[in-house]
This record gives C-alpha cells, structure tokens and sequence, in this order.
C-alpha cells in the first residue's frame, strides 16, 4: 500500500450495546424512540476506515466493540500503537430538549504532547467538513479530554452536529450524511499528511482469490460489516472469497466469488440504485430503511427485508414528497429520498 507507512486510528465516542446513559436525542417525532450518539458515531468511524483502506493506510481501529469503553484503556491502547494520527468522531447536544443550538467542529488540547500537529489535523478536517456538510460552522476549538490531551499523537475529535437540534439528529442515522463526515475526514487526514484522496466513486479493481492490496483490505473489513468474520489481512483466500459468495446470494447478485463492478457497488450502496419492492432483500433495503427513518418514518425493524411495513413508510414518503403512491422504490422515489436535507 502507497501509504502503509502511516497509521491512522479511528475512535468512536461512547456505546450502543448497551447504550451509554444520557447519550442521546430527545423522543425523536414520529419514530417514538431517542437516536444515540453512537448510531452516528460508530457508523462516521466506519465509512471514515473504508476510505481509509482505500487511500491504502494502516488503520487501527480503538474501540471495535459496541459497548463503551473508558477513555484511560482507549488511551492505553492509542499509546501502544505508535500511530500517525488518530481522529474521533462524536455528536454535540445542548439542553435536553430541541433547540436551536446547531453546528459542526472540530477540537484538539493544546496539551496534546503534539498540539501544533493535532491542532493541524483538526484545522485539516474541518476545512473539508465545512466544505461539504450541510452543517453551520461552528470553527476548531480547544477541548481537554483524554483521548485528546493524554495521547502520543496528533489527536482530532470532530462534533459533526447537535442531537438536541431536530434537523441534526435526523442526519445522525442517514447514511449519506455519515459517509459525507467519514469520507471528509478522511480527505482532511489526507491533506495534513501531503498525500493524494482517492474519492469514493472511483472504478474500483477486479478481485478474486489470490488477490492482495489496500482493496482487499476494505473488501474484508465491509464484509464484516455484513457478518463476516474475517481477519482483515489484505489477502483474499478461500474465506474471503465464500464471504463474497454469501453476500453475493444474499444481494441477489451473480454467485461467482469475483468481485467485479456490480459486486462493488453493491457493498457500497452506491448508485445507481436498483428498484425495490415488497419482497426485496439485501443491503440496498437496508440502506432504504435507514432513509425512510431519517426521515421520520418508522419501518420497524432495519433489517434489509422489504416487507408490509417498509411499503408502508415508502408510500407514506411518496405521499409526503407529491409523488406517484405505488409502494415502488423507482428512480424518482430514489432521487427524492438519496439527499441530505
């Protein structure tokens, strides 16, 4: 990999499975439930490592696990790394109802051992979140925690919005929103170490078994994401290419193990977007459901099954956005629902 020789982490603020206390948005309006900050920041970690391992760097991921670990073992183990630089990713929250207070940063502790470097890095980051985000500036500010300050690292947190902002908490679970803030940071990670950002729409290479790079490695660490249990090696072996396989069967796509164009934009829910209808199974329903949450229509279980209740909510956006009411996920009904709003 062209730029092995730099070791960047990923860090995600708090937990899911339980969910840490407190961290969270009020009773979202017609979901009925709170979002928690991890649902936004444990998903931004995870599109910020996929463009990672596409830009061929060594990742360390901090916090693999779901539930919350504290800040002095997530600093224990950023210091046995020797990493190049480490990025955290973290959603703000003023009061505890919704209000007004809206915004991306980004911070740094000028106790950091590196601060002019950290505060690089979040200089870095931040230029290319306010390019890109639809988020209001909120500037690089000072922060003393921890996973700032007690690192042996340049050290960046990003606060990419405001839970207790309606709009804002909304965008925590569109998934187009957190791909925008890992990609972007991506890109500001990219800027402070002088090296080329390769971009997400990019053709990417055929693979199959025997295969090894930086691609096999996203491959590996995305069919994790989707049950697999590889060790991301870079190396694409037998079990790799039966991950591959399964995922293919289940995203109804030619069973051969080769990932080739269709495989790849399917991994990535990239456009353009096949139609869905009740019946539809595999990620691009997921990738549905997510947005028809966002939206503030219930599907009920994010499962990647299209069933009645996913036709419901697509017919209850389409009647909502002054379209064609067939329960049909079709380009229009796509184009009007693949936005960040």
């Amino acid at each position: 990999m062209a730029n092995e020789i730099y070791y960047i982490g990923a860090n995600d603020e708090h937990g899911i499975n339980p969910p840490t206390a407190g961290k969270r948005t009020p009773t979202m309006p017609n979901l009925d439930r709170s979002i928690y900050e991890n649902e936004f920041n444990r998903a931004a970690k995870i599109y910020f490592i996929e463009a990672l391992f596409r830009n061929g760097f060594s990742v360390y991921d901090v916090k693999p696990e779901l539930r919350d670990i504290s800040i002095n073992e997530r600093v224990r183990r950023v210091n046995r790394q020797n990493l190049t630089a480490l990025v955290t990713f973290a959603y703000n929250a003023y009061g505890e109802v919704f209000n007004s207070a809206s915004g991306v940063g980004t911070y740094y502790s000028p106790l950091n051992p590196q601060s002019t470097q950290s505060r690089q890095l979040a200089e870095n980051i931040y230029g290319e979140l306010v390019q890109g985000t639809p988020q209001r500036p909120r500037g690089v500010n000072q922060l003393d925690i921890g996973i700032l300050s007690s690192v042996n690292c340049p050290s960046a947190l990003v606060e990419a919005g405001f839970m207790t902002n309606l709009q804002e908490a909304r965008r925590m679970i569109n998934p187009l929103f957190q791909i925008e803030v890992g990609e972007e940071s991506c890109q500001g990670v990219c800027q402070y170490l002088g090296v080329d950002f390769i971009p997400r729409d990019i053709r990417y290479p055929v693979l199959r078994n025997g295969s090894r790079s930086n691609y096999v490695f996203l491959l590996q660490f995305i069919l994790n994401q989707n049950g697999a249990n590889l060790t991301v090696d870079g190396v694409f072996g037998n079990r790799t290419a039966e991950a591959v396989r399964n995922f293919q069967e289940n995203n109804s796509l030619a069973v051969d193990g080769i990932v080739g164009t269709n495989t790849w934009r399917t991994l990535l829910t990239m456009a353009p977007y096949p139609i869905l209808r009740n019946g539809s199974r595999g990620v691009y329903v997921t990738f549905l459901q997510q947005l028809l949450e966002s939206n503030l229509i219930p599907v009920g279980n994010i499962d990647g099954i299209f069933g009645n209740q996913t036709e419901t909510a697509v017919r209850q956006f389409q009647e909502n956005n002054n379209l064609s009411v067939d329960g049909i996920v079709g380009p229009i009904t796509w184009r009007s629902l693949a936005q960040i709003d």
